[in-house]
């Protein structure tokens, strides 16, 4: 460790002790993260409304305040955005996370106070770092520039003082000038809300810099390294960016895209991190890079509630708070925040892994996963199943997503695998099989569903034209930031939009 790295690196030491206590102090931290919640917006609308000042307990709240979607405070947010004051949260608050979560044209608009900023999405980049200091005490990450990936923020349609843009690019309009100095483009570069410009000038800008660190969602990240590996004449970036050390990574599971990164960066002094920083907020980190399961972050102002998947969207739905969510089950996470959101169903499912601490993976979305045919088929099934595919196979995946499909009789159908591909197997069919099987392994439904083809026959694996993912985004204006593919779907709107571009880019292979 160098000398800057080490003396800035003391800052760290009492945090990271704090955060090795987490399994024995886990309960009484968000029993008093709720307490302090209902406390401070006990004088807003939304505290009057559900009287805030007498919950005195988990029971009362619960009770008290129901669950919540985006539809349900898509009104007071927007109340808040013309400049209304104490509506969700105290104060007035200027910024907007857009957010959808996936290419869908519908936007949300998170709001993110500047309690939520610093105590919770600041923190979770504070701790970042931390934890990874603690994990690699030889790093030099503050001798060298760390490059940041993100979006664009501009003022809202509804009111000019308003702002609204990637949670990314809220971050980093705010941050500490201090962080400035050791990190690169300059923001007027990294906040262009023109991503093909943007993507050229980040390049021209960083790729003879002294790079040591990376943060940003894995696909996007991908297409600026492929980006300043053109404009450097190399082949691998440990030939561009000799002292670079890790990548903070999230928005998307990273398992798809390991293997390129491992090929571009051959390097075992490379590092990977997983954050789970959303809109909404700060929720976990990778603090063992020998475990891809994440540290859920309990002191960082929010209150988590969990749905058994099963149960969501039903009248009564069983809610537990944290302490009695069990290992290997899927819930529904519900949060309640700083940022002025109450219950409030945030829309991506988890499993936990340990308990005490409480580390768990994200399985997916509530609205995209396949279950046409009673299979129960989550992302994190189809992750792992691309990923051990593609190393049974040598090939490697740059994007897929999949749907069903319903054959004549209604009772069957198949999957439909829509695959671009960086490296093609030797064979589609054999391919096809094996993702087949692990997907079997993976997921006791499926393999059920799948058993003499009761009820789905073998999967299809339809092969993408080059760049028909990028030319999709592109088309819906989705490039850069944090827009994400869409792994999986129960109904083929997208997929049928995907085969369409592929139609018009030149015909994919069916083998």
């Amino acid at each position: 460790m160098d000398i800057l790295t080490h003396t800035v690196s003391l800052i760290f030491r009492r945090r990271q002790k704090e955060i090795e206590r987490f399994g024995q102090n886990i309960v009484p931290i968000q029993q008093r993260q709720l307490e302090r919640l209902t406390r401070q917006a006990r004088d807003t609308e939304w505290g009057i409304r559900y009287d805030f000042k007498s919950i005195r307990s988990y029971a009362d709240f619960q009770r008290r305040v129901p669950l919540q979607n985006y539809d349900d405070i898509k009104p007071y947010v927007v109340r808040m955005i013309n400049g209304e004051k104490n509506i969700l949260w105290p104060g007035a608050t200027r910024w907007y996370a857009k957010s959808s979560g996936t290419t869908n044209d519908k936007s949300k608009f998170i709001p993110v106070t500047p309690d939520i900023l610093h105590g919770c999405h600041y923190k979770g980049g504070f701790d970042c770092v931390a934890i990874y200091l603690r994990n690699n005490p030889e790093s030099r990450f503050f001798a060298k520039k760390g490059l940041i990936l993100g979006g664009s923020h501009s003022p809202s349609p509804l009111n000019a003082n308003a702002r609204q843009g990637d949670l990314s690019a809220v971050l980093l309009q705010n941050i500490n000038p201090l962080v400035n100095l050791v990190r690169v483009p300059k923001k007027s570069i990294i906040l262009m809300d023109e991503w093909e410009s943007k993507l050229n000038a980040i390049v021209e800008n960083t790729w003879n810099k002294d790079v040591c660190n990376l943060s940003g969602v894995p696909s996007w990240m991908l297409v600026l390294i492929k980006a300043v590996l053109k404009r450097a004449g190399k082949e691998y970036l440990t030939d561009v960016w000799p002292n670079l050390e890790v990548f903070f990574h999230g928005g998307i599971s990273f398992e798809p895209y390991r293997e390129q990164y491992k090929a571009l960066i051959p390097s075992d002094k490379m590092h990977y991190m997983e954050t789970y920083n959303a809109s909404e907020g700060f929720f976990g980190l990778q603090d063992d890079p020998s475990d891809h399961s994440l540290l859920l972050m309990p002191d960082y102002g929010i209150f988590y509630e969990f749905i058994p998947v099963n149960e969501v969207g039903s009248d009564n739905p069983t809610v537990l708070p944290l302490e009695s969510v069990e290992t290997g089950k899927n819930y529904a996470m519900v949060i309640t925040t700083a940022g002025g959101l109450w219950r409030y169903q945030i829309g991506d499912t988890v499993r936990f892994t340990s308990l005490f601490p409480h580390k768990f993976v994200i399985s997916g979305r509530t609205k995209h996963f396949i279950n046409a045919f009673g299979e129960e088929l989550m992302v994190d099934n189809a992750d792992k199943a691309i990923t051990r595919t593609c190393q049974e196979t040598g090939a490697k995946v740059k994007e897929y997503t999949a749907a069903p499909l319903f054959l004549l009789d209604k009772a069957k159908g198949r999957h439909q695998w829509f695959i671009e591909f960086d490296k093609l197997p030797d064979s589609i069919p054999a391919f096809a099989t094996l993702l087949d099987q692990n997907l079997q392994k993976l997921n006791s439904d499926y393999e059920a569903k799948r058993y003499k083809e009761i009820s789905l026959q073998p999967l299809e694996v339809i092969v993408a034209h080059e760049g028909v993912f990028y030319e999709w985004l592109r088309r819906k204006g989705k490039l850069g930031g944090q827009h994400k593919i869409p792994r999986l779907s129960n109904d083929r709107t997208q997929f049928e939009e995907l085969l369409s571009v592929n139609q018009s880019m030149g015909d994919g292979q069916k083998r």
